[in-house]
């Protein structure tokens, strides 16, 4: 069995797991592969793909054309990257792994902090021999707006309470009941983007939340409200962003994920002082690591002996 895996970005994947295990032929790819004919080529003639969470698309184009391919591994519980019912039609299993949610809450906090206090200002004064030089924003007393109480978002709220913030929330079928089991209060959409200190995104990418946070979204918040986004890039619309820190039309954005990944050298967003950002780290830890790549030989192991398991139907 020939096994590729993709996008390990680190070289970490063989030393977290026990690949050896399997008695096949493992293969690492450390750097991303971003186009589809160079995907394919590379791919060619592997039974197993190990994908890292949505960093390489499996799209039907994609899966139609790695006729070898028998089982496809994507690290986490979903992946809106891959055409489920195409690899199916394909004879293609695709299998899940676990998941660890709270280094993703961890880093989201750790950028609120950064851009409320301007950290990435003061580290840098303070390499290059300077001092104070910028004024922060405390949170004790703010509002803090949760767009998606999910699993993340609600643990996110209750950082917030701690700080001593407010915490308000809206998402699609948010319901008063099921906020008030965080102790946080649903409001309208409107009262959300209008009454936020600090707008946190944790929602699922689908054609519904796809541009969600766009121009108006953005012109109806508070000139010194900080838009952060640890959840899907394509959720909030970057040029209207790029447009929104430019102009001041918000007071700054916390980023941990992009509508491409990686992040291009020359995007915009890298030159605007009003954005910190972060290379799409927020489940990158030794643990979630070593969960994701324990699974994938767990899921490999299982196909193996014609017993699958954490198959996903979609």
């Amino acid at each position: 069995m020939r096994i590729a895996i993709l996008d390990d970005y680190q070289n970490v994947a063989l030393e977290l797991a026990d690949w050896e295990s399997l008695d096949a032929d493992v293969h690492v790819f450390t750097e991303h592969i971003a186009h589809q004919d160079e995907l394919v080529r590379r791919l060619a003639g592997f039974d197993v793909v190990v994908a890292m969470r949505e960093r390489t698309p499996f799209p039907d184009s994609v899966l139609s054309r790695l006729p070898e391919l028998r089982l496809l591994v994507t690290t986490g519980q979903r992946n809106a990257s891959i055409d489920v019912e195409a690899a199916r039609r394909h004879g293609i299993l695709v299998c899940g792994t676990g998941y660890l949610p709270h280094p993703t809450v961890e880093l989201t906090w750790a950028l609120i902090l950064a851009a409320c206090r301007h950290l990435p200002t003061e580290l840098r004064a303070m390499r290059d021999g300077g001092w104070q030089s910028t004024l922060g924003t405390g949170l004790r007393g703010r509002t803090l707006g949760v767009l998606g109480l999910g699993r993340l978002g609600a643990q996110v709220a209750r950082v917030g309470q701690a700080f001593g913030m407010r915490t308000i929330a809206w998402s699609h079928n948010l319901t008063p009941e099921r906020a008030a089991e965080h102790d946080v209060t649903a409001v309208t959409k409107d009262e959300l983007l209008a009454s936020s200190d600090v707008l946190t995104v944790h929602l699922v990418l689908s054609e519904r939340t796809r541009g969600l946070v766009g121009a108006a979204e953005l012109a109806a918040m508070k000139p010194t409200a900080l838009l952060v986004n640890t959840s899907r890039g394509p959720i909030v619309d970057t040029e209207a962003l790029v447009h929104a820190l430019r102009d001041g039309v918000i007071g700054g954005a916390a980023l941990d994920v992009y509508d491409e990944e990686p992040l291009s050298a020359d995007h915009s967003l890298r030159s605007l002082p009003n954005a910190v950002l972060t290379p799409h780290i927020g489940f990158v830890t030794r643990e979630t690591y070593e969960v994701f790549y324990r699974d994938a030989v767990a899921d490999i192991a299982a196909f193996q002996r014609g017993e699958p398991v954490r198959v996903l139907e979609r």
